[in-house]
């Protein structure tokens, strides 16, 4: 390794006790004069020194900017009239500087709003990051989340949907806006976030062209979809996946059930609800639905009648074997991630556009995807035994009417 020979001004050792900045102002001296050591070097001659041994020569400096515990450092670059100057200082801090920003991205994800970033990085690296340059920064992750959102999918059984609202800026205007984001259980039975769409609205066209984009990126094989009972999704999910059994959301439909009862018999209805839904088979929940029904008529009419138009659907999971059902009867592990979703995007408030939205959900979705690779969801031999039986008496129903 070369040694250098650096000389301190007195003034710079003085303010070392007297400035808050002197460490700075003192680092910033010795990295110049290793740079001007370094080219001296690299040229074979001492500035305007006439020698055989010279190969280039100097041609002034830019500045550049580097910011370290101690505060930003301006750094005088010398520059080559044949050549380029080349130093590891700036290969070495480079490294760091990349730690800066994805820790200013991972602020962003985690919910630190980019006013507080700016903050924090001022009490950090003793600089001040605008809300436009951490912005901009953020603008990086667009690469890693269209990977994600655009890679090749394969077969999944079991497709769970939902969507959220949020706001974004559009113009001058503020708009709400949705969020689609599907799940799905591969045949392996590992959960993944199969895609993250952003509309102006649940409309069954964007359903339907969200469940195209699925599965022109190779979606396939899906058995068993579970939602709300949004009626442009329901309509898109039967038209795009036929055959598919369509499982209302418990939970959502006990909550519009319960919404039509008065407050001093909710309790009561509660109670009837969880006894019709933790029935074994289809059967025995109409019998309990039958008691509640004559139970309930006159206190909560509306309530029994809303009851009565979704029941066959929110009881399809008795279909399925008994140990898919407690996980596929409600979309609660979709609530659970749109929560996850929300509590960054609380934070933001009102998104400046569109793509900045899809890019911290779409970023936040391919974190959590990844930490689902690690623990298998459901075991899925079942599934296909029973799957096979379906399919054989189907088989026999079609031989049968032949």
């Amino acid at each position: 390794m070369t040694d250098y020979e650096i000389t301190v001004p007195g003034n710079l050792l003085s303010s070392l006790l007297s400035d808050k900045n002197g460490v700075a102002a003192l680092l910033e001296g010795v990295l110049n004069q290793i740079l001007d050591a370094q080219a001296t070097e690299q040229i074979g001659a001492q500035r305007y020194e006439r020698a055989e041994e010279r190969v280039a020569y100097r041609n002034g400096y830019r500045s550049r900017q580097i910011y370290t515990r101690v505060g930003p450092l301006t750094l005088r670059v010398p520059q080559l009239r044949d050549g380029q100057f080349s130093t590891e200082i700036f290969s070495r801090y480079q490294r760091s500087e990349q730690a800066l920003v994805l820790s200013l991205m991972e602020m962003v994800l985690n919910g630190v709003s980019t006013r507080k970033v700016t903050r924090i990085t001022e009490e950090l690296c003793g600089a001040s990051f605008s809300k436009s340059t951490v912005s901009q920064l953020c603008l990086a992750l667009d690469g890693r989340v269209k990977a994600f959102n655009e890679r090749e999918l394969g077969s999944f059984p079991f497709v769970i949907v939902d969507a959220m609202y949020f706001k974004a800026r559009d113009g001058d205007a503020v708009q709400s806006k949705a969020a689609m984001i599907a799940t799905g259980v591969n045949k392996q039975g590992y959960r993944e976030i199969l895609g993250l769409r952003i509309g102006d609205s649940e409309s069954e066209a964007f359903w339907q062209e969200t469940f195209r984009w699925l599965k022109q990126r190779g979606l396939s094989d899906v058995r068993y979809v579970v939602s709300d009972d949004h009626s442009g999704l329901v309509n898109a999910s039967q038209r795009c996946f036929q055959g598919a059994i369509w499982q209302r959301c418990q939970v959502h439909f006990m909550r519009n059930v319960l919404s039509h009862t008065s407050a001093r018999h909710k309790a009561e209805m509660g109670d009837g609800l969880k006894r019709i839904f933790s029935a074994e088979t289809a059967k025995e929940a109409r019998q309990r639905f039958d008691e509640l029904a004559e139970q309930m008529e006159k206190k909560a009419g509306k309530a029994i009648d809303c009851l009565e138009q979704g029941l066959e659907d929110a009881l399809a999971v008795l279909a399925l074997p008994g140990k898919y059902r407690k996980r596929m009867k409600s979309s609660n592990m979709q609530e659970r991630l749109i929560q996850e979703v929300r509590r960054r995007e609380r934070v933001i408030r009102i998104f400046p556009n569109e793509e900045s939205a899809e890019r911290l959900m779409g970023a936040l979705l391919a974190e959590i995807h990844e930490e689902w690779q690690g623990r298998r969801y459901l075991d899925m031999d079942d599934f296909f035994d029973w799957a096979d039986q379906q399919s054989s008496a189907a088989q026999m129903r079609a031989a049968a009417n032949s």
